[in-house]
């Protein structure tokens, strides 16, 4: 990547997007290089897409088991449509998006619009659907006319077998196209995911110390492949989504040697593209970037990321607080040829409506904690764990809240609401200048942040939770109802 000027490294900042010095919120900054080239694999592939028209898009996914290439081997696992990952589900703002649900799982599952600004009633985005196996569920999503325009994702959300199902291969990309045509050249939606396969190429169950600590699988995946290829001419400006689609893992993307900028992360637009050296990106979070090709080879790497332990406990990198040493190749990127010439690719969004200059209807606190029962560490919330026909929170229509996130633990913790993007405002009591929404917020270990949110458009009840996707499924989720 292009070194970065001081007023860049000072905007990210400002932003609050330096995640290495503000305990990972958002996309870091830092400054690497890597000299060494591994072996690539095969081109890298795309999953099928499936586009709206006249205003509706009517899908069917079925989940199930099947046999597939996986990391480059025949592998035993779960999917959409018997392709990991699932289909691209390309829609506008306005759009009406059906899905038909066929569960041909052993177990229940259901699905869930990550990021989506939708209904969380009947049979919208609603967490509480069960679709039980031989089973199907009929959702509607009504997309308002304003919806922003960016990049989402879909996956299971029945509680307790999440993290499996996602390790698994249930995941997919929602694109919500932009309102104007832009000139960009090559769009390319990169899904990275982890997974462990055993000898015989089944998915390796988590163990109760994985669970507890947040799997990491062992292979590290784009579109379900392992250190795939992609090639383009120089001087070419791609756009590229990246979705963090891990059950747990964090990643520190960088690619050195290609000038990039950031223009969008979550369900928000950047009013003007960033220079950026590296995207943080927690369990859930997505970037929307634009790379401006330079001929040579480059590595897409996922450098070492320590996200801390539950105490007493060792780590993801192995012992704990210590990450792992070397950093992880991820794709090839090669770029040769007769050099093109592109321009700007997509043009500036406006800044979103900055929820301080907006009265408070309320201040609440949620503390992440930890819970022993029946020989299992569970997750909390406020010293709760997950009970679904209890409401933790109830808030008013068109009001705006401001939520403190305290962080006690030795561990980080993605925290997402579902329905209703957060506006993060301080980090570790640092405020956040500009206005950036996410619906994944990392809360640092032992830190803060303060968020807020309008809770503008639908009412009913809905879910918050920690996006490491065991945290989750061990209890560290709240229900929340608008009304």
């Amino acid at each position: 990547m292009r070194p970065l000027s001081r007023r860049s490294a000072l905007l990210l900042g400002g932003l609050g997007l330096a995640g290495t010095v503000t305990g990972g919120t958002g996309l870091a900054l830092t400054l690497a290089s890597q000299r060494s080239v591994p072996t690539a694999g095969a081109d890298l592939q795309y999953p099928s897409v499936l586009r709206s028209s006249d205003g509706s898009l009517n899908v069917q996914l079925e989940a199930g088991g099947t046999t597939l290439l996986l990391a480059g081997r025949q592998a035993s696992a779960l999917a959409y449509n018997k392709e990991i990952p699932g289909p691209t589900l390309r829609i506008r703002p306005g759009d009406v998006l059906k899905i038909r649900l066929i569960n041909n799982l052993s177990e229940p599952t259901n699905l869930h619009m990550h990021g989506l600004h939708v209904s969380p009633q009947g049979n919208g985005d609603n967490p509480f659907i069960r679709v039980d196996p031989g089973t199907a569920f009929d959702y509607e999503y009504r997309l308002p006319r304003d919806h922003p325009p960016g990049v989402y994702w879909y996956h299971p959300h029945h509680h307790g077998g999440v993290a499996d199902q996602v390790f698994a291969g249930l995941y997919g990309a929602i694109i919500v196209e932009d309102p104007e045509a832009t000139n960009a050249g090559l769009e390319r939606i990169l899904l990275v995911s982890d997974t462990t396969l055993d000898p015989l190429g089944d998915i390796h169950p988590a163990s109760p110390m994985e669970r507890m600590l947040g799997r990491e699988g062992e292979l590290l995946l784009v579109n379900g492949q392992l250190n795939p290829q992609l090639t383009a001419p120089p001087g070419d400006t791609e756009r590229w989504r990246v979705i963090n689609a891990c059950a747990s893992r964090y990643l520190r993307l960088r690619l050195d040697g290609q000038y990039v900028r950031l223009i969008g992360t979550d369900s928000g637009r950047l009013p003007l593209p960033v220079d950026t050296d590296e995207l943080f990106l927690a369990p859930g979070n997505r970037a929307d970037i634009l790379v401006e090709t330079v001929t040579g080879e480059s590595v897409l790497l996922a450098a070492p990321y320590d996200r801390g332990s539950v105490r007493g406990m060792a780590g993801p990198g192995g012992a704990a607080g210590v990450p792992p040493a070397a950093a992880t190749p991820v794709a090839l990127l090669r770029v040769s040829g007769a050099r093109k010439t592109s321009g700007t690719a997509v043009p500036a969004a406006s800044e979103a409506l900055d929820l301080r200059l907006s009265g408070v209807a309320a201040h609440r606190q949620l503390t992440f904690g930890t819970q022993m029962g029946m020989g299992m560490m569970g997750f909390t919330l406020n010293g709760k764990r997950f009970e679904p026909t209890r409401t933790d929170i109830t808030a008013s229509a068109d009001t705006v809240e401001e939520w403190t996130l305290l962080n006690d633990s030795p561990m980080e913790h993605p925290f997402h609401l579902h329905i209703w993007p957060m506006q993060v405002t301080e980090v570790n009591d640092r405020m956040v200048k500009g206005v950036r929404l996410q619906d994944v917020v990392n809360v640092p270990a032992n830190g803060r942040v303060k968020v807020r949110v309008s809770f503008a458009d639908f009412t009913g009840r809905s879910v918050y939770h920690c996006h490491i996707l065991d945290h989750e499924d061990l209890g560290m989720m709240g229900v929340i109802e608008v009304r």
